[in-house]
């Protein structure tokens, strides 16, 4: 019998989800195959594989439920791995971990929307309780693939919106925009810039609606030419700023979206020969570690990481544990945290 002969109806949908077994005999293949399939491993031609997954999908599979363990994992997969962002979600993610003594993966998926099919892959055969997923969401393909091997995901911080089927922790961006803007206003400021983050990114457009709220409260309109795409990016917010501190009016303030993108903002007042509050007011998103020993030290809004991780790693641990979540969003608060880098405007 080949893969594409199938010993029953494989449109017929079963009171329970099927056996290695059943799969097997439905596919038309080994169950040693199927169970390639079921642990992720790798040489499974493409055409079968994809046969199994259809089959998991549209008849279930369900292993069952193992007890949490010293030995069991909790996977963090994250955006990108470098400075102080990434440290601040693993380290409340650890701290939730340690309780339930289980021990931390940490994986990378370069594209922050959706990790590639290698990390669903890896994930599947590694087999962690659950994931904590900094990113915006899966494919629906993998999201199945979780659900059939009762692998649960928490988000922490999503870019976009993840969908009902996703339970996630985020931070009141709006909220945050709009104090910010507040402070530079309450300082004198009107000539108020912003460097945004990514157009995509949920969290980039609510500060930006926050920051317009703020003006408009005000009685000031937003200006376009004040308005700087941005990327999150240390280098993105230095190009944004030399643009607009070479305006013929060009801003007393900066809100730059979050704290990389402030530090370039630094970088480019420097060369351009201004001084950081005389000249320019600056304020940065996130309240990292490092900002602190900045030069002013930055005026910033900050986003809770270690607290939205330990309220993600709890969720998930609920879910781990067979219980229902009492809500899928949870947002925490964000709160300007004021230093030397914002003062009154010159003049």
């Amino acid at each position: 019998m080949n893969a594409t002969e199938q010993p029953f109806d494989a449109d017929a949908t079963p009171a329970r989800p099927l056996t290695i077994t059943e799969l097997a005999e439905l596919a038309g293949v080994s169950t040693a195959t199927v169970s390639k399939v079921v642990n992720g491993r790798s040489e499974v031609a493409p055409e079968t594989r994809s046969l199994v997954e259809g089959l998991i999908r549209r008849h279930g599979y369900r292993r069952k439920r193992r007890r949490v363990s010293p030995a069991a994992l909790v996977e963090v997969v994250i955006h990108a791995l470098g400075g102080d962002y990434p440290v601040e979600i693993i380290k409340g993610v650890g701290q939730v971990a340690r309780q339930h003594n289980l021990a931390v993966v940490i994986s990378d998926a370069p594209d922050r929307e959706t990790p590639g099919r290698g990390w669903i892959e890896g994930v599947l055969s590694r087999r962690p309780s659950g994931v904590i997923g900094v990113f915006s969401g899966l494919t629906e393909d993998q999201r199945e693939q979780l659900v059939t091997r009762d692998i649960p995901i928490v988000l922490v911080d999503p870019s976009g919106d993840p969908g009902p089927g996703f339970p996630s922790v985020g931070a009141g961006n709006w909220s945050g925009g709009l104090s910010a803007t507040r402070h530079l206003l309450d300082l004198g400021h009107r000539r108020i810039a912003i460097i945004t983050g990514p157009d995509w990114a949920l969290p980039s457009r609510a500060r930006l609606d926050g920051y317009r709220t703020a003006l408009d409260l005000a009685g000031l309109a937003a200006d376009p030419e004040l308005i700087g795409s941005g990327n999150f990016l240390i280098e993105g917010g230095r190009a944004q700023a030399h643009r607009l501190l070479r305006l013929p009016q060009p801003p007393t303030a900066i809100f730059a979206a979050n704290d990389g993108q402030a530090t370039g903002v630094y970088r480019a007042a420097h060369e351009l020969g201004l001084r950081i509050p005389h000249d320019l007011s600056v304020v940065g998103f996130d309240d990292l570690p490092s900002v602190e020993w900045m030069n002013p030290p930055l005026t910033t809004v900050r986003q809770p990481l270690c607290e939205m991780a330990v309220a993600a790693t709890g969720m998930l641990m609920k879910l781990v544990q067979g219980e229902p979540l009492p809500q899928s969003r949870v947002e925490l608060g964000t709160e300007l945290i004021i230093r030397g880098s914002t003062a009154r405007p010159a003049g």
